[in-house]
């Protein structure tokens, strides 16, 4: 006699798309509402005269056509650019010597949340405070400066030295943060490398040198193309710690203090997108010349 055997239906394992969906939806709703939406705004305004208070009227080319004849934009985009080739190239060494030391010397998490502190400060703070300590008459660091025999800098209000000094704070807040990064990406090489380096005889300088910096690669490209993209957004510590918009004469006017002042200074909002998309368009340019020259996407790790 035959028994029947019964089976039972197979479910269909239930994947965990929705889910991923229901933790993505808010980033999601943030990027299209306060970065994509704004984006093709600002595109399509760059093609516009519209200064708020009347409906935008289309122009062509001719906010472009502007830009280039502007004198002006063209000064401060030198400006801006000097702004980073400083604040980079003082940013990154001194953030890979922290991080070298670091990881050489101390892994302390005390000495971490130390070097993290200036990061916690904001811009508008930190320039607020650097101006008074680099105040020409009653700063304390031009009081230093007397006590040791030099003479009163006007490092705020000076055309020589307003960039440098901006540039200077900013590395001073971000440096930190930026060691850090680099700290996790020496923390990943592997420990019998330098080993093996040792029992070669290799000193602290040639492992930096053969095995440090070129495994550190890519995690340096990385850095480097974020602070190089934030480095070009300087904005508020130029509006609070210098002399007026952009003084003295220009030469702390900064793009992104120019953009905002074309657009809610003098109500400019088709040039001031204009210049964004110019701005937009230079720093995608200069991220994938960065990441196609350091390689950011590959590693030397086996």
């Amino acid at each position: 006699m035959a028994v029947a055997s019964s089976s039972t239906p197979r479910t269909k394992p239930r994947g965990d798309g929705l889910l991923a969906a229901i933790f993505i939806a808010p980033a999601m709703a943030g990027f299209l509402v306060f970065l994509l939406w704004p984006t093709l705004r600002g595109i399509y305004l760059s093609f516009t005269r519209y200064n708020l208070l009347t409906p935008a009227e289309w122009v062509g080319l001719d906010n472009y056509r502007r830009m280039v004849n502007d004198p002006i934009f063209w000064g401060s985009l030198r400006v801006t650019i000097e702004y980073v080739v400083i604040n980079i190239g003082v940013q990154t060494v001194a953030a890979l010597c922290i991080a070298v030391l670091m990881q050489r010397l101390t892994t302390s998490s005390l000495l971490r949340g130390i070097v993290l502190t200036p990061y916690l400060v904001s811009n508008v703070v930190a320039g607020v405070v650097f101006l008074w300590i680099l105040d020409t008459q009653l700063g304390i660091g031009n009081e230093i400066l007397g006590a040791l025999g030099f003479d009163h800098v006007a490092f705020l209000a000076s055309n020589e030295w307003v960039i440098p000094s901006v540039a200077l704070i900013n590395v001073w807040r971000h440096v930190g943060y930026t060691a850090l990064l680099l700290f996790a990406g020496l923390q990943a090489i592997p420990g019998d490398v330098y080993e093996a380096a040792r029992v070669d005889g290799a000193g602290e300088l040639r492992m930096f040198w053969r095995i440090s910096l070129p495994l550190l690669r890519p995690v340096l490209a990385v850095v480097l193309i974020m602070t190089v993209i934030g480095s070009f957004q300087v904005f508020d510590t130029v509006a609070v710690a210098t002399p007026g918009p952009g003084g003295p004469a220009n030469a702390s006017n900064v793009l992104q203090l120019y953009i905002y002042g074309s657009a809610f200074g003098r109500f400019q909002f088709g040039y001031a997108s204009a210049m964004s998309v110019a701005l937009l368009a230079v720093l995608s340019v200069i991220t994938i010349v960065q990441y196609r020259l350091t390689r950011a996407g590959e590693t030397d790790l086996g």
